[in-house]
């Protein structure tokens, strides 16, 4: 939500709000000016103030539930990033999911308490407020009844809804695997969906009108989040099943090290677009090390028959490597630190056998999960050393350590413990 402009800052968390959201306040606005108009409860200007009063206080009883989640959330450790107002609501977005099974299930249901806490003292409130004013009592009455559905239709247990995360964080609980949770929510979440954008073609058809739509466009939305989850869930399990030598290439030459220069400027003429290919040194089936384009810069055209490759060798250690039996996790984190987006791929001897950069990860993960890229594609995130269609797996990898999904001490030869 790039486009969302910031109000102020609760406890560091910044409060944004999206530009959809001004579209619900004025629905809201509308539709509860109709419902003050037809109960004789005001007229003209008073039945327009009392329905944005309303509707204005309703997104603050929805700013104080997602601060339920930041709250608890920042006291498990774990940091806000933000707080955003939308046409669906509001959403607290997190830096990662906590690490236990339990601090998630207090993060999740933090929300629907504050909201059925909210409810229970704006209905208490009702009998005092009416005394005070007719007006009064009817919109504290209004507001009870609406957090209480918020905070019922929150648990509803499916994701991307509170009750979907509670749902994930018992079954976590219950069976040890985080995985198992979130799979067990994304499916509870697509089933809702699907009932709910059912309902609401139905009771659209049928005459509901707003409602009727506003079911189906709830449906949707969870439907989406399902979808995204399945999807994350699918590329988190490829990043660990996947090791490294099944995703490598070969991105490197080898010269003699008593090979002159020239022959280094001659592989490169032949070189196709995009990032170099690294030139590895060998003497007699042994490697030396690896040579760079330096000496073809600075040196005088006139030394490159005389000088050898092996008077510029440079280490083999200089360059980032990984083992050919680490996860492509591993591999997803080591090349955001790799100098030019490659790590050299080392066997069972730490002997080099090929080379790994971010457009080989990424195909060979989307592969892995149906998806096949089209050459343009291809080629363009080739070129660039980039990840396509702007996937981060580093960030995904990045996500499956700090939630506890992996360990960084994995051991690269099996599975992450």
């Amino acid at each position: 939500m790039k486009e969302s402009w910031q109000l102020m800052t609760i406890r560091g968390i910044p409060l944004l709000v999206h530009p959809s959201w001004f579209l619900i306040l004025a629905l809201a606005t509308l539709a509860f000016q109709e419902q003050y108009r037809s109960l004789g409860d005001g007229a003209g200007a008073l039945s327009w103030a009392l329905g944005f009063t309303t509707a204005l206080l309703l997104f603050v009883s929805v700013l104080l539930h997602e601060l339920g989640h930041s709250l608890v959330a920042l006291r498990q450790g774990v940091k806000v990033r933000s707080i955003t107002l939308f046409l669906l609501g509001g959403v607290a977005r997190v830096e990662r999911e906590c690490s236990t099974a339990l601090g998630s299930l207090m993060v999740a249901a933090a929300g629907p308490l504050v909201s059925l806490v909210l409810a229970g003292l704006l209905l208490a409130s009702v009998h005092p407020a009416d005394h005070v004013s007719p007006l009064l009592g009817r919109m504290v009455a209004q507001l009870g009844s609406l957090n209480l559905v918020l905070a019922l239709f929150n648990l509803l247990p499916g994701l991307p809804l509170d009750g979907g995360l509670i749902l994930k964080a018992l079954v976590w609980h219950w069976t040890g695997s985080q995985r198992q949770g979130t799979r067990v929510a994304a499916t509870s979440g697509r089933v809702l969906a699907l009932l709910a954008i059912g309902l609401g073609s139905l009771l659209f058809l049928r005459g509901g009108g707003i409602g009727g739509l506003w079911l189906v466009l709830l449906g949707w939305f969870g439907l989406g989040a399902s979808r995204q989850q399945s999807q994350m869930l699918a590329l988190q399990k490829a990043l660990t099943d996947l090791r490294v030598h099944e995703a490598a290439s070969r991105r490197f030459r080898v010269l003699e090290q008593d090979r002159p220069l020239r022959d280094l400027s001659r592989l490169r003429l032949h070189e196709s677009e995009g990032p170099s290919d690294w030139v590895l040194v060998c003497s007699q089936g042994r490697w030396k090390g690896y040579v760079d384009d330096a000496p073809l810069r600075d040196l005088p055209v006139q030394r490159w028959d005389s000088d050898r490759v092996a008077d510029h060798l440079r280490p083999l250690s200089d360059l980032s490597s990984i083992s050919a039996q680490a996860p492509l996790w591993q591999a997803a984190l080591a090349l955001e630190q790799a100098a030019g987006g490659r790590l050299l791929v080392l066997g069972p001897a730490g002997l080099p056998e090929g080379t790994l950069e971010r457009f080989e990860l990424s195909e060979r993960v989307l592969r892995q999960i149906g998806l096949k890229l089209p050459p343009p594609l291809i080629k363009a995130a080739r070129q660039q050393n980039t990840y396509p269609l702007g996937l981060s797996l580093a960030q995904v990898a990045q996500g499956m350590v700090t939630s506890g999904l992996v360990s960084p001490q994995a051991d690269p030869q099996g599975a992450p413990s």
